[in-house]
C-alpha cells in the first residue's frame, strides 16, 4: 500500500468522543475534522491558525460540508486523517478529507472554507501569504486519484 498523498494527522479516539454504545458520536468526527484543519494550517502551511484568528482577525468558517460516514470507530482507535486540496478560489478553499483506521475508511468529507474578516464577517480575498502557502502545498502534495474519484 502506498503512503497517502497530502497532509496526514494522527488522532486517537478518546472516551469523550464516544456515545453510550461505545462508538464515536458522529458530531465528534466534525470536532476532530476542525482540529485537523487547524493542525494542517500549523504544520503543513506553516501559518499559525491561532495567529490568523487572533492577531490578523481572519475567519475561515466552513460554509459547506458533505460527509459520508462509512464505518464505526471505537475508543482507542488510532485514526489517520488525510487532507488534500481540491480547489483554491479567490476567497474560498475546498478540502477533501479521509479518516481511516488500519486502512479501513471511517469517514470521507468535502469541506468548503471561506476567508472572512472577523471585524465585518464578510468574505474577503485570501491573503497573499496564505494563498501562496496553499499553492505550495497543492503542488508539493499531489492529489491521490482515489480521493477525488469518490466525489462527483
Amino acid at each position: 500500500m502506498t503512503a497517502p498523498a497530502g497532509f496526514v494527522a494522527q488522532r486517537a479516539v478518546r472516551f469523550s468522543d464516544c456515545d453510550p454504545a461505545g462508538i464515536v458520536f458522529f458530531p465528534q468526527y466534525l470536532v476532530m475534522l476542525n482540529g485537523v484543519v487547524e493542525q494542517w494550517f500549523d504544520e503543513a502551511l506553516h501559518i499559525a491558525y491561532v495567529h490568523l484568528i487572533g492577531a490578523r482577525r481572519l475567519g475561515l468558517p466552513t460554509v459547506r460540508l458533505e460527509v459520508d460516514f462509512t464505518a464505526v470507530s471505537r475508543h482507542g482507535d488510532a485514526l489517520a486523517w488525510q487532507v488534500q486540496i481540491e480547489k483554491l478560489g479567490r476567497s474560498s478553499l475546498t478540502l477533501l478529507h479521509e479518516c481511516r483506521h488500519g486502512g479501513e475508511l471511517r469517514l470521507r468529507a468535502r469541506q468548503v472554507l471561506v476567508c472572512t474578516s472577523l471585524l465585518t464577517h464578510k468574505p474577503q480575498a485570501l491573503p497573499d501569504d496564505l494563498r501562496a502557502a496553499i499553492a505550495v502545498q497543492a503542488t508539493a502534495a499531489p492529489t491521490t486519484p482515489g480521493l477525488l474519484a469518490r466525489w462527483p
